[in-house]
């Protein structure tokens, strides 16, 4: 592994540093050696601690057509030390422990300025091969061959740049493989109920997947009070983990019958759920979300990650006369510079635990370790650690 370099040593400077690069679409990631551009003005190169694998690395990593693009640097779900800044930077410093956002927040646009948006307009969430600023790379390989990044974070190589937008400092207290998680899973869970939904205490809701982002609903479901927390997924083993998150009953979305899984819903809920979310990226899971949640007030939130052109069918007779909402949200609706701070303070005052998400931890040189344990279903989150 490369020597950890001060900052007063590589300010200004390229650094070489190992890296996992995904060269062609659904193959193992090749470790290789590459160079790291010093930040341009309004930019930080972080020294990656450790980094989790997300589902949406593997979805990126599967494909094969736009917005994929290959030689590309994947993992957005990160934190690490910032080893120096560009010009323009004064929010964080060199030493400082940070968390990478795959959402900017530059402060200054109407959207980052009003309290009903996280997308940043000046700076829009897109899956870019490019540094939002500049659209140009910082990577290469050791040919002078360009390396894409991902979701303005890059997260799988031991150092990475990021625009100052997509950086939140933090309490270098907070374990570094639980800090991490905070960069989506977490945030995007929890916020997704606390925020998006805001699910009122006494309240029944159902969560569609019970991965990482549909435990992590659950968490925020039961901080928000929530009473009842119905998980589905189609593997039954999951219940029994999905207890420690929140989740109080369990259907087996194979095991429906010959009724539907609205109707199982509402037959268990008297009506329908309060308050629905649709962890998989699966339209047709959308649609029954939507049915399943209850008429006059149900709220239906998308979390899943569907692929590229998938629509949704609804019928515009049951939209006008049901009462129902439908909404996605990125990031859980958290504003990542004014948001995150106040989650992470649950999480220090111990009212929000995420150590349970951890399930394994694997060294960089074992990246694909992590890939196999995820795609295999034996696996939360899995932790990669730079150096340990």
């Amino acid at each position: 592994m490369a020597a950890v370099k001060s900052s007063s040593e590589t300010a200004g400077k390229p650094i070489r540093c190992r890296a996992a690069i995904s060269r062609e679409a659904g193959e193992p990631l090749v470790i290789e050696e590459i160079m790291v551009a010093p930040p341009s003005p309004y930019e930080v190169r972080i020294r990656i601690i450790c980094t989790s694998l997300c589902y949406s690395d593997i979805t990126f990593w599967k494909l094969k057509g736009p917005p994929a693009c290959f030689p590309r640097i994947l993992g957005h779900e990160a934190v690490g030390v910032v080893e120096s800044v560009g010009e323009n930077v004064n929010e964080v410093a060199a030493g400082d422990i940070v968390i990478p956002t795959f959402l900017s927040e530059c402060g200054e646009c109407d959207d980052c300025r009003s309290k009903q948006s996280n997308l940043c307009s000046k700076f829009p969430f897109k899956v870019h091969p490019w540094m939002p600023r500049y659209e140009t790379s910082r990577f290469t390989d050791l040919k002078g061959e360009t390396l894409y990044h991902f979701l303005f974070v890059s997260s799988f190589s031991e150092y990475t740049v990021v625009d100052v937008s997509n950086v939140v400092k933090i309490d270098s207290s907070i374990p570094p493989n639980e800090a991490c998680l905070f960069g989506c899973c977490v945030a995007t869970g929890v916020g997704a109920a606390c925020k998006t939904a805001n699910v009122e205490a006494g309240s029944t809701v159902a969560i569609f997947g019970l991965g990482s982002i549909g435990l992590a609903v659950a968490k925020g479901a039961k901080l928000c009070g929530a009473n009842r927390i119905i998980g589905v997924d189609v593997n039954p083993d999951k219940f029994e983990v999905a207890k420690r998150f929140g989740v109080t009953e369990f259907i087996n979305s194979r095991d429906c019958g010959d009724k539907s899984l609205s109707q199982i819903i509402k037959e268990m809920t008297g009506g329908g759920a309060d308050y629905c979310f649709e962890c998989v990226g699966i339209s047709s899971l959308v649609e029954e979300a939507f049915e399943s949640c209850r008429k006059g007030w149900g709220k239906t939130v998308v979390l899943g990650v569907d692929k590229p052109g998938a629509l949704l069918k609804l019928s515009s007779f049951e939209v006008l006369h049901s009462g129902k909402i439908l909404t996605g949200c990125l990031y859980g609706g958290v504003k990542t510079k004014s948001d995150l701070p106040a989650l992470l303070k649950h999480y220090t005052d111990k009212e929000l635990v995420v150590d349970e998400f951890v399930t394994h931890e694997v060294k960089f040189q074992d990246i694909n370790k992590a890939f196999e344990l995820l795609l295999g279903g034996k696996c939360i989150r899995c932790v990669i650690w730079m150096d340990k």
